[in-house]
């Protein structure tokens, strides 16, 4: 048998359809219903969808009267605040594109991004990088004005067209613009029963910031699509508190990425949640020995999720089917997932590419203005995710590695060209290389291996790559090295490289 789990078609989007629209259908049932609770240390703030609603749509009518018009592009400079979701889904309720971006990226960075999309307005928070020059801009402290305007009312079309743009580092070493249809958001639906479980009368804790695409799904947009209640920290929440807002404000379900798991374990005992049926984890690769520290402390399973930013995820274990220990779950009801070797679908058992179909509705239109980049991530029908896996008999998948010697850290995606880019730019590197490294058992990093004439301070390399790098994108090591280990076509050779450090280390 062939790897290839083939369930029914996920049916299709109704037309005309609005993404926005979709996501805040309950505040009209609803309205007094608590759609959203900022969790604080001294103070809880409530916006119910019948408030959240009129908010986003006085924003979009404030963002119209600023002369914008559809299919125009909002990059979104915001911090950990509700204004993020709030701009974000007003863009989308009147056709403009929302390009949301991390509020960690360096000037350099903005500049790039402002220069391939182009935006027609920025928003932005004036603590963040900003662009050097350009687009008009919207101060973030002008916002909470926009919320009494008056409503604005939903732009319908066709679930196909372009909805909003993300950003993710690619093998080219740059950071690739991924557009996103309206369809995108009534695909998550198979994530509902296929990872989540998730139910209208639930309260889900993310512990993410607001402004993280894995918060922006997981933690609101799906929450609120169900009518379901998003609980979110206040910016500035440690990790060892959320077990306490947990049980406090009776969450139901807990999503964090694997990082944050790891924060909260570092604890002897956990408070007791009873509310909780079950975790959620996505972002990378959770150490078998948290998930099992976390079932010990708190009685409840923690479902994974494999995916990515041009598909959101579509392998994932749920309430329904656990995982098999050791894997990631199956392909979501609906979904079309396959392992592939060079001439098409490999036996079962047998390790290859994972791939999802071209007709899968969450998958993204395309890299913007970039068809030859896109149509190269296709192997005939099946999108090539760049990452490794095999497929068992029973539908279970293993997740393998990334093929492309993407890093993970914190549950970002990191090209290894991005942070060497940034290297090689300092007059004394001759060559660096980006690995990364495992750590601990259940802990990696960013490491930076260098060639120079002489080991170079730490602390000075590390001031020169925080002006060029996100500081998600930053080393947390240093190695000096006489070579770097090539491949017989004279490529820098990554996977060599980590073999001897685990080697040199034990």
């Amino acid at each position: 048998m062939i790897s290839i789990s083939d369930t029914p078609p996920f049916a299709a989007p109704p037309a005309p359809f609005n993404m926005a629209q979709y996501v805040l259908s309950r505040a009209a049932h609803m309205p007094q219903k608590e759609a959203l609770c900022v969790l604080g240390a001294d103070a809880v703030h409530r916006w119910s969808f019948g408030a959240l609603e009129a908010a986003i749509l006085g924003t979009a009518t404030g963002l119209l009267e600023r002369g914008l018009t559809p299919g125009d592009r909002v990059l979104m400079r915001l911090g950990n605040t509700v204004e993020f979701p709030i701009v974000y889904l007003a863009c989308i309720a009147v056709g403009l594109v929302p390009v949301p971006t991390s509020s960690q990226l360096t000037e350099a960075e903005v500049d790039a991004i402002v220069a391939q999309i182009k935006p027609a307005l920025v928003v932005q928070d004036p603590t963040l990088a900003a662009p050097a020059s350009g687009p008009a801009v919207l101060l973030a402290s002008a916002l909470d004005a926009l919320h009494s305007r008056p409503p604005a009312q939903y732009a319908l079309g066709d679930p196909g067209r372009l909805a909003y743009i993300i950003f993710t580092s690619g093998t080219s070493g740059k950071p690739r613009a991924v557009c996103h249809a309206h369809r995108a958001i009534w695909a998550r639906q198979m994530m509902f029963e296929g990872w989540y479980g998730l139910r209208e009368h639930d309260r889900i804790l993310h512990a993410g910031a607001f402004n993280w695409t894995y918060t922006l799904g997981t933690g609101l947009m799906d929450p609120w699509t169900v009518g379901a209640t998003a609980l979110i920290p206040a910016a500035g929440t440690p990790a060892d508190q959320l077990s306490a807002l947990s049980a406090c404000h009776d969450a139901s379900l807990f999503a964090a990425a694997p990082g944050v798991y790891r924060q909260m374990l570092k604890q002897d005992t956990l408070p007791a949640m009873p509310a909780l049926r079950h975790g959620l984890s996505a972002g990378e690769r959770l150490p078998e020995t948290t998930r099992a520290h976390w079932e010990t402390l708190t009685g409840t399973l923690i479902h994974e999720a494999y995916g990515m930013s041009e598909c959101s995820t579509f392998v994932s274990a749920s309430p329904a089917h656990p995982a098999v220990p050791g894997t990631s779950g199956r392909a979501q009801e609906g979904r079309r997932v396959a392992i592939l070797g060079p001439d098409g679908p490999v036996p079962h058992g047998s390790e290859g590419v994972i791939a999802i179909h071209r007709a899968d509705p969450g998958l993204m239109v395309g890299y913007l203005d970039q068809p030859d980049e896109t149509a190269a991530r296709f192997q005939g029908d099946w999108f090539l995710t760049g990452d490794t896996g095999c497929m068992a008999a029973d539908g279970a998948i293993t997740y393998l590695g990334r093929a492309d010697d993407m890093m993970n850290a914190g549950g970002y995606r990191v090209s290894p060209l991005e942070v060497e880019a940034a290297l090689n730019a300092h007059p004394d590197v001759i060559e660096a290389a980006a690995i990364e490294l495992r750590v601990k058992a259940d802990a990696s990093i960013i490491a930076a291996v260098y060639v120079a004439d002489r080991p170079l301070d730490d602390t000075a390399l590390n001031g020169f790559a925080s002006q060029r790098l996100a500081r998600y994108k930053m080393p947390r090591r240093y190695i000096y090295r006489d070579t770097l280990p090539k491949s017989a076509n004279g490529k820098l050779n990554r996977k060599a490289l980590r073999a001897q450090y685990e080697a040199d280390h034990g």
